[in-house]
């Protein structure tokens, strides 16, 4: 009874050090989870826009979803900072156009707000949700040697769904590392960041879209 006793708390500590670290599958210890948006206004965001434009042309929210017009840029963030944390985010285009589909996750927002700040982005383009960029000096170990508009691509094909149906994205953001899942699949990571907590915001960069669900869980660690 001892020796099955010790195999119980063995895989149960093993089951712990799994959740604490994230790795290329979802996360399984978390908190409970966070609404970021209300469904019913833009309460605990803040804007920045290009040209210091009104960001109530462009941002709006509707039956209890945000929308976007995509122009002109600019982004959607926070009023408080995150770290170590996993962010959900469901999202759909309206429609594309040429140079009219994209937008993007951003994390680990550093001061001063400008177009565009120190932050890590995870790509919202058509077709190519997932790819991360490092903006305005930010850096990690799989960007070093990249041109600041060069992500790292995703691992492998877009798993992205048509215009018009929702995608979820899910990031996971512990210790160094940005994770990218979508529609609950694997798609990127990079490790050392050199920032590891700031603002969390959503880009507005030429594409429609909406978005119903913003939420974070504390992870772990």
């Amino acid at each position: 009874m001892k020796y099955i006793g010790a195999l119980l708390l063995l895989a149960a500590n093993v089951a712990l050090a799994q959740d604490s670290e994230i790795t290329n599958s979802l996360p399984r210890a978390r908190e409970m989870s966070v609404a970021l948006f209300n469904q019913k206004d833009f309460t605990g965001w803040t804007f920045c826009m290009k040209d210091n434009a009104d960001a109530m042309a462009t941002w709006s929210v509707t039956n209890g979803t945000i929308h976007c017009t995509g122009k002109p840029t600019g982004y959607l963030r926070t009023t408080q900072v995150y770290s170590n944390y996993f962010l959900t985010v469901v999202w759909r285009f309206v429609k594309i156009a040429p140079k009219a589909d994209n937008t993007g996750i951003l994390v680990h927002i550093q001061p001063p707000d400008k177009v565009w700040p120190e932050c890590v982005q995870v790509q919202g383009r058509h077709d190519h949700q997932g790819d991360i960029f490092l903006m305005a000096g930010a850096e990690s170990k799989e960007h070093k040697g990249k041109d600041a508009n060069t992500p790292i691509p995703l691992s492998g094909d877009s798993v992205e769904n048509p215009v018009g149906e929702w995608n979820t994205a899910e990031t996971a953001c512990q210790n160094g590392k940005v994770i990218s899942f979508i529609n609950s699949k694997f798609v990127n990571e990079t490790s050392d960041c050199t920032i590891n907590s700031g603002f969390i915001g959503i880009q507005s960069e030429g594409g429609e879209f909406e978005i119903r669900t913003i939420a974070y869980c504390p992870l772990k660690y």
